[in-house]
């Protein structure tokens, strides 16, 4: 994904966020493998991430990480615990089969009580989003 020149952007430990117009949420991920973060880290990241969104529920399309590792099981249960206040949806976008791994690992193990889906594309992601986004 392309970050659009006339949004605001948020800069995340290990991501680039933004909203469109419509509202819903884009994620990009920083080139490079990713921090691993303490739970401590964790939580600071996802204070300042509902200041971002405004203490709501948002939707979410995520490009993710070619070079994340797979999550320990502590570490999905408590990120799953975590973001389940803050997402309403969310579109993965990935065309690396390690990442689609992962994801299904993590989605498989610890389903979401919201709508996730994988997409090989941001068209297809945007289109399946737009309609949890109302």
């Amino acid at each position: 994904m392309e970050i659009p020149e006339n949004v605001k952007t948020y800069t995340m430990s290990s991501s680039t966020i933004w909203f469109d117009e419509e509202g819903i949420l884009f994620s990009v991920p920083k080139p490079g493998k990713p921090p691993e973060l303490s739970k401590e880290e964790i939580l600071k990241e996802l204070d300042q991430f509902k200041e971002i969104v405004g203490h709501k529920k948002v939707c979410m399309v995520s490009e993710a990480n070619p070079e994340s590792r797979p999550p320990t099981k502590s570490e999905r249960d408590f990120i799953a615990e975590q973001i389940n206040g803050i997402v309403k949806a969310m579109a993965i976008i990935t065309t690396s089969p390690l990442s689609r791994m992962i994801a299904n690992l993590f989605f498989g193990l610890k389903p979401p009580p919201y709508p996730a889906k994988m997409f090989s594309n941001e068209k297809d992601a945007v289109e399946w989003i737009r309609q949890h986004n109302k």
